[in-house]
């Protein structure tokens, strides 16, 4: 594998829009963290990302998330490669927490009390001598019925019960903005969850995707989700 297959190339691509947005608002790229959106894709795909550069995967379900972690973990021994989280993504289920929790470095999906609870239940077990699970409470900003998440409103009452949870870490809140043909219909919605994190002194913010990493950036995003313009179309 070398650092001209395609996958590499449009890494190189999404790393310079990056550099770009952080350059129009005087931030450093240093200060956004791309997670690379992998779900649907088979592992070889996850390793020639990390075989061009990328540190930080994105799943969201975890039928696939826990095989794809092991299976990438047994070929990572063999070509040497190292340093690679894993972000859980998308909603996860009470009844899924168990099978999750060994596997995954960051959560972006906290929504509920009594996920909190099942997480604290099991996290001594699926993760003896780990550190605190780092998190970010997913926020509906935008109030859509279809979407999960937590009202703006109902933040304060689930931080307070993730934080005397010992087995959480809250480093920010996580967004999902409406899809759209234009990026710049995005920004309220990720301004408005950047005040919302400022209210709560919440220093992170997991939002954009590919329609619209580049404005979250511009209002603040420190964790962008990007699968699409690295990895193509969803294959399933």
């Amino acid at each position: 594998m070398t650092a001209t297959t395609p996958l590499a190339a449009r890494l190189a691509e999404v790393q310079r829009r990056i550099e770009a947005a952080c350059a129009r608002v005087g931030r450093r790229p240093e200060e956004v963290t791309l997670v690379a959106v992998s779900k649907t894709h088979p592992a070889d795909t996850v390793f020639e990302g990390a075989t061009a550069g990328v540190r930080a995967f994105g799943e969201n379900r975890a039928q696939e998330f826990v095989p794809k972690v092991l299976a990438f973990r047994d070929g990572a021994r063999e070509q040497g490669l190292s340093g690679v989280e894993w972000h859980f993504i998308g909603h996860l289920q009470r009844n899924k927490v168990r099978d999750v929790l060994p596997y995954v470095d960051v959560l972006h999906s906290l929504d509920s009390e009594r996920l909190v609870r099942e997480i604290a239940a099991r996290a001594p077990e699926a993760r003896p001598g780990h550190h605190r699970l780092r998190c970010f409470i997913e926020v509906n900003i935008a109030g859509e019925a279809q979407k999960e998440g937590v009202q703006p409103s109902e933040v304060a009452l689930l931080l307070e019960a993730a934080r005397a949870a010992e087995v959480l870490d809250v480093r920010g809140l996580m967004t999902v903005a409406p899809r759209t043909t234009d990026p710049e219909a995005a920004r309220p919605v990720f301004a408005a969850l950047r005040a919302l994190a400022a209210e709560h002194a919440l220093p992170e913010l997991s939002m954009g995707m590919t329609d619209d990493f580049e404005v979250a950036i511009e209002e603040g995003a420190t964790v962008v989700r990007v699968g699409r313009a690295l990895f193509g179309d969803r294959l399933g």
